[in-house]
């Protein structure tokens, strides 16, 4: 398989830089991309060790790195562009062409989407973040009533980093609850669970995944053969059914694309810029 380096370089954390640029090369399977990235490049001594990295990189390799870009300061952009790099700027590319259509221009004000400009934003995701520790792996359900979405799915599925990731990232409040081989075998929900039917959304795994998983905890365990894990799927799935609970698989879809989904299915509003 070949590789390429791919830099991610941005005067802020290098977030956005990462996330639109694996968003591009994640449709490329049979290249295997070896990132780095380079947060914080915001003056020029700094724009010059990225470029001296990326040149060292081109000129060891033999191989023209890329360089996705999100530096909002002019003069640090267009130096870094003088880099022996593929550069793709994201700022470049979009800035130009809003500013015609606004008819204005932008202020070029570093980390703008980033830093704690509202407080309000600040203090949502804090609140929604510990709301989904305090109410993660069915640890309480007294709070449900306050929750946005209540993940549901069996052991070690994926709710946890999923009801996390809709906190840091849209100020969701996520509680998530595994349902057991009891309640599975009885085909019913939990009647805690009863009230809140409509805030439920499902998450499922393919079974060989899910034993892969469990086999770390608990190897030569009952939990994590495949047999048990392919009996538990097929009835979770099934009870999502009856339930008419959505649901989606966290081995098919990325965390990001599972979070977009349970909001688009639940009709939850983003809290965070």
């Amino acid at each position: 398989m070949k590789h390429r380096t791919v830099f991610f370089i941005s005067d802020r954390t290098g977030i956005t830089a990462e996330t639109l640029g694996n968003t591009l090369t994640s449709q490329f399977d049979d290249i295997k991309f070896d990132p780095v990235t380079l947060s914080f490049v915001d003056n020029q001594e700094k724009a010059e060790k990225a470029i001296q990295k990326i040149n060292t990189v081109a000129d060891t390799q033999g191989i023209i790195p890329i360089v996705f870009s999100t530096i909002i300061d002019p003069a640090i952009r267009n130096q870094v562009q003088k880099s022996k790099g593929f550069m793709i700027d994201f700022i470049d590319s979009f800035i130009g062409p809003l500013e015609d259509l606004l008819g204005t221009k932008s202020n070029h004000t570093v980390g703008r989407s980033h830093g704690v400009v509202d407080l309000r934003e600040y203090y949502t995701r804090i609140e929604s973040v510990n709301f989904a520790l305090q109410y993660d792996d069915g640890a309480s359900t007294k709070g449900y009533q306050s929750a946005d979405v209540i993940l549901v799915g069996v052991s070690r599925c994926g709710k946890t980093p999923t009801a996390l990731y809709l906190a840091m990232h849209y100020g969701i409040k996520a509680a998530n609850y595994p349902l057991t081989e009891e309640d599975l075998e009885s085909g019913k929900l939990p009647k805690t669970l009863d009230p809140y039917l409509e805030k439920l959304f499902g998450i499922t795994i393919e079974p060989m995944r899910l034993q892969q998983i469990r086999s770390k905890r608990r190897p030569s365990s009952e939990y994590a053969m495949l047999q048990q894990c392919q009996k538990e799927v097929k009835a979770v799935e099934r009870l999502y059914r009856q339930y008419n609970i959505p649901f989606i698989s966290s081995t098919s879809s990325s965390i990001e694309e599972m979070s977009a989904r349970i909001l688009s299915d639940r009709n939850l509003k983003r809290r965070l810029k």
